[in-house]
């Protein structure tokens, strides 16, 4: 039965691009999430059908034949269906899927139509991690007998255009990488492929009017915190693209109580991070500061 998250943005008095939405969103995620081919198998022409994969590059000389022909799509797909449903969602994937595709750009010239689907968004892992849905798809359909179909597409193509695609930019820890049993709430070693870097510098618990905000190491925690996530974000980032941390502590025997925080606010993999004991400015307890990644 189909989900009410399901919203189709064209009026049923727009009835080709209403019935490619369909086709190409509902149908397409639902399909793919049961596994089931039979459900999308009319939807293509199998004469001449051929898929081009983008690699994720947005320079077209890279692009390749991947699909030479429906069978060979048909397989992929099914073998990459298989992989994301045997994935440990924490939320329901169908779901999540929907509110990443975008699909509103449509042009239609006589019985060909050329589609643009694009996906931005994550979907959570039950072990904390995240999958990164960042690339778009053009889709060419031809309308054969009132019904619109699939004639190929060219797929894996960067979104947005230029740069290194999201779903190629983050920060992984890599295989055989190890820590102590000890250990607080971060990574031991991290790889990043990055697009940007973002640096903050220092943050503390003040106020914009200068003020110190908190007497105890957690609300100095919160506030410094909240602070670097303010500064992450001008830049167009968020605490979950942060790599390295680097964290400056007035008194060590407050570590405990500031992990109970700090780790609350990370998703994995945390950042690798340092700390020492120092002297700060004022009545600071805490001083944080932050690498990130721009995607």
């Amino acid at each position: 039965m189909r989900k009410e998250f399901y919203k189709n943005p064209f009026p049923e008095s727009d009835p080709d691009r209403y019935q490619i939405w369909e086709m190409l969103v509902v149908r397409d995620i639902e399909a793919f999430c049961s596994q089931d081919w039979n459900m999308v198998a009319d939807d293509f022409i199998e004469e001449n059908f051929m898929g081009i994969d983008g690699r994720g590059s947005d320079n077209p000389d890279s692009w390749r034949i991947s699909f030479d022909d429906l069978d060979a799509y048909k397989n992929e797909w099914l073998a990459q269906a298989k992989i994301f449903m045997e994935t440990e969602w924490a939320e329901d994937p169908e779901e999540r899927i929907n509110r990443a595709t975008t699909l509103r750009d449509i042009e239609i010239l006589g019985n060909s139509a050329l589609v643009h689907k694009k996906f931005d968004g994550k979907i959570k892992k039950k072990d904390g991690s995240s999958e990164t849905l960042n690339w778009q798809t053009l889709y060419r359909c031809r309308k054969i007998n009132g019904r619109w179909k699939i004639a190929g597409f060219t797929g894996y193509i960067p979104h947005p255009m230029g740069g290194i695609p999201k779903t190629m930019i983050g920060k992984n820890i890599p295989a055989g990488a190890s820590q102590h049993k000890t250990a607080g709430p971060y990574s031991p070693v991290l790889e990043v492929t990055p697009g940007k870097i973002v640096v903050i510098s220092g943050q503390a618990a003040i106020s914009r009017e200068g003020e110190v905000i908190g007497e105890t190491i957690e609300d100095q925690t919160r506030n410094t915190l909240e602070n670097c996530r303010h500064q992450l974000q001008s830049a167009g980032c968020d605490l979950n693209d942060v790599f390295k941390v680097n964290v400056f502590l007035t008194d060590l025997d407050n570590w405990p109580r500031f992990n109970e925080i700090y780790k609350t606010y990370f998703d994995d993999p945390k950042p690798v991070r340092t700390a020492v004991q120092t002297p700060l400015l004022f009545t600071f307890l805490v001083e944080i500061e932050m690498w990130a990644v721009k995607r």
